[in-house]
């Protein structure tokens, strides 16, 4: 009788959660709907939807430049999704990628040994987490995104904090970001309570808000503008956005993280970015993130 109850009672809690995590989602998961009916409809065809969507481009290019009739998951690639000239060029580039050999070092770095004897292996025993990060902490009421849960472990652990950018922290997140890809995990982002909540609408709230002297938002160029060609690239969409880094930027010639990649972006708006570890970047990941739930981990990648 009494393990009934207690089964009983569990069950209740379990849907209480249930109930509250999705109360809390609400919101967001109506976000993210409207989003791929946006881009569903305006890459269902470009050439005829072009007063809609794309009132500066050339009928020509709209006709044969452009993929058209795409989906929800067919956005996972970016703007390669839609680019037809663009993708020719991805594909090639993607059968021998520059970025293996990375893999490879974060593999590496995932078993090394600290000096006290654990290793990341020891904070990540499962290494194929890409897809949950980043998640609000309920015991810290914070985001925290993966590029800081490494850190937080290196200095746990006594060793020094790695460059949140660049080097072995973008070769050890392309490590786990292939490892998630292999066993095809998605993007799995939770909105657990009210602070969890606020902290997704913060995030959003600075996706779309203009700042800088130019005068522009995130959404600018990855929502409205997405799939407009700035100089020889068009620009690529948020639906997406988040699944495939860090990434292999040829303009770079090495691999990065995706705060690098945040923080050259609103440079370029006329912007200073928010630091890589702050609560700020953190809460814009975290809205970033959910946008692209559902959709499969394919990190990590190659863009211009």
């Amino acid at each position: 009788m009494l393990m009934k109850l207690l089964k009983a009672v569990s069950f209740l809690s379990l849907a209480l959660i249930t109930l509250n995590a999705s109360e809390f989602d609400k919101q967001a998961q109506k976000d993210k709907n409207e989003l791929v009916k946006y881009f569903e409809a305006k890459f269902a065809d470009p050439y005829k939807e072009k007063n809609r969507f794309f009132p500066y481009s050339t009928d020509d290019e709209l006709k044969n430049g452009y993929s058209k009739g795409l989906k929800h998951m067919d956005f996972a690639i970016g703007s390669y999704s839609y680019a037809k000239d663009a993708k020719e060029q991805y594909e090639a580039i993607k059968e021998f990628p520059p970025y293996e050999d990375k893999i490879e070092k974060g593999e590496t770095l995932y078993n090394q040994k600290f000096v006290n004897g654990k290793s990341l292996a020891t904070c990540f025993p499962d290494p194929t987490v890409a897809g949950n990060y980043p998640y609000y902490d309920l015991n810290k009421k914070e985001v925290i995104s993966l590029t800081t849960a490494v850190n937080q472990c290196l200095t746990d652990n006594g060793e020094k904090k790695w460059n949140a950018k660049k080097g072995d922290m973008a070769a050890f997140q392309a490590f786990l970001a292939y490892s998630s890809a292999e066993e095809g995990k998605k993007v799995d982002i939770k909105i657990p309570n009210k602070q969890a909540q606020e902290a997704y609408e913060r995030g959003k709230e600075y996706y779309y808000t203009q700042r800088g002297y130019l005068k522009m938002s995130c959404a600018t160029c990855h929502v409205q503008g997405a799939g407009e060609r700035v100089r020889n690239e068009k620009l690529s969409p948020l639906l997406g956005q988040t699944t495939h880094f860090p990434v292999y930027r040829l303009k770079w010639g090495s691999l990065g993280t995706l705060e690098r990649r945040i923080a050259g972006c609103i440079k370029d708006q006329g912007q200073v970015p928010p630091k890589v570890d702050s609560k700020k970047m953190h809460e814009l990941l975290y809205f970033m993130a959910y946008m692209s739930n559902g959709m499969p981990v394919d990190g990590p990648d190659v863009r211009k």
